[in-house]
């Protein structure tokens, strides 16, 4: 094998690694067609998704509170969001909700408040679906590879950024995993006002 044989070798390795988490997303997208919760316990890391998906719930709770005209302390409100956001989240993170957002992009059997879970109703939202390897090429287009063992995807990619989550894969022995969903802005904001108001209807506890 000539010297100059060898940059090309690993070009060509480097690319087919790069292919590896595709393969992947795409059994994860036929499992949340087919509702088949076990393949999906299987492959996220729950431990990891829920504090991501704490910290954002979190953050948008708190923008929220900063725009609500309320006669209540902010700093009482805003604690009291970040408590709220805890057990909000743990009825997101299971496989069954997981399957339930990835399919299109919103938690139609989580009840966000006052307008339920149901997405607007403007467009029809569009998720984790690969009709065929094929499809597959958007995805990759779109995708960002952070070092060897992390890519985050853009669902749909598509899609602009206030209708779309992002996935995040990371490789862990031979098996990618997800831990990661960006949630659609959207989302975020219906989270948010569910917890803020929430917060708001609290009562008000003995100040230590």
């Amino acid at each position: 094998m000539r010297w100059w044989s060898l940059p090309i070798v690993l070009a060509l390795g480097w690319f087919v690694f790069t292919l590896t988490p595709f393969w992947a997303l795409y059994g994860l997208s036929q499992a949340v067609q087919a509702g088949d919760t076990a393949y999906v316990e299987r492959h996220v890391n729950f431990r990891t998704l829920r504090l991501s998906l704490i910290r954002q719930a979190t953050a948008a709770a708190r923008a929220s509170t900063e725009t609500t005209g309320t006669a209540e302390p902010r700093e009482r409100i805003v604690d009291t969001a970040a408590a709220l956001a805890i057990p909000l989240v743990e009825t997101l993170v299971t496989p069954g909700t997981v399957v339930d957002l990835l399919d299109d992009g919103w938690p139609q059997s989580l009840d966000l408040g006052r307008n339920g879970a149901e997405a607007p109703p403007t467009q029809p939202r569009q998720g984790l679906r690969i009709e065929g390897i094929g499809r597959l090429l958007a995805f990759y287009l779109a995708s960002e590879m952070r070092g060897f063992r992390t890519v985050v995807i853009p669902v749909p990619p598509n899609q602009g950024p206030e209708r779309r989550f992002r996935v995040r894969l990371r490789l862990r022995g031979w098996t990618w995993r997800l831990v990661d969903i960006e949630l659609p802005e959207d989302l975020r904001q219906r989270i948010a006002q569910s917890i803020a108001q929430a917060a708001e209807r609290k009562p008000r506890g003995p100040r230590p």
